[in-house]
């Protein structure tokens, strides 16, 4: 028998659930942190140095929210385990794993340079891979859970210069359907959302630039990138029980590219 889902608004609420949020001290993670805690969630905020996310913790507290910091270098598998364990330990909990941490290094192909490859890989794949398995028995100890993925657009649509980075994120975006299917028994649902270019400083090599800009304004339907706010959504249904029959799933957020392009654009009027 299947347990009644709540109706309405209520059904998107955090109350009562701890959430670990990687990534936290960035553009968007800032954003999700604060949307995340508004829903009722205790944050796990963690970044690469803790007083990144301090700030941040002091302004949900200051809201009446609770949140917990915690400093850790993902690129090493063992930080990846002990930050799930202090996690754990501070919160009592883990409900929601939130895999938003990532880093780019924007070369061509033939530039790419062993180490440059590393770097991203550690971040963006192994990271995730092994938070997530360092969270799961937690979470099948207490009943089931939700992972969310930061994956990326460019897991299926990829641009010159971001080769690694893409293949990364691909990886992403196929994790969710192999941690979904192997703990879907366990109560633990996994899904994630690709986003395209947001417009946030660590995108800024590729909006800020004159040609480009009008590129990404031209080739997008909507005529804008995205705003860290326009994920809020996606994440908070996803953590929620509002998609309690949703596992498995990769939900994009690109103002729709993936719709068409219209082929008379660029003839004059």
């Amino acid at each position: 028998m299947t347990t009644p889902t709540p109706q309405g608004t209520e059904m998107f609420s955090l109350a009562g659930k701890t959430v670990l949020l990687t990534g936290a001290g960035g553009a968007i993670g800032s954003v999700l942190a604060r949307s995340l805690a508004a829903c009722g969630a205790t944050l796990g905020l963690q970044d690469l140095e803790e007083p990144k996310v301090s700030g941040l913790a002091d302004e949900i507290r200051a809201a009446g929210g609770r949140a917990f910091t915690f400093g850790a270098d993902l690129s090493g598998t063992d930080a990846c385990a002990a930050l799930v364990t202090d996690a754990h330990s501070a919160m009592g909990a883990i409900n929601v794993l939130i895999n938003c941490a990532g880093i780019n290094r924007r070369k061509a192909i033939d530039d790419v340079t062993p180490d440059d490859f590393d770097a991203i890989v550690a971040v963006n794949m192994r990271a995730v891979y092994f938070l997530s398995q360092a969270v799961h028995p937690i979470m099948k100890a207490q009943g089931g859970g939700a992972i969310v993925n930061i994956s990326s657009l460019s897991a299926r649509y990829s641009f010159n210069t971001i080769s690694v980075y893409a293949a990364t994120k691909a990886a992403v975006t196929s994790m969710t359907r192999s941690f979904a299917r192997e703990w879907v028994a366990d109560g633990i649902r996994v899904n994630c959302i690709e986003p395209a270019v947001v417009q946030t400083e660590f995108t800024a090599p590729l909006w800020d630039d004159p040609k480009r800009s009008v590129w990404f304004k031209e080739f997008t339907p909507m005529g804008r990138l995205a705003q860290p706010q326009e994920l809020v959504g996606a994440v908070i249904y996803l953590a929620s029980e509002a998609s309690s029959y949703v596992t498995g799933q990769s939900i994009t957020i690109e103002g729709g590219i993936l719709s068409g392009a219209d082929w008379d654009a660029n003839q004059d009027d």
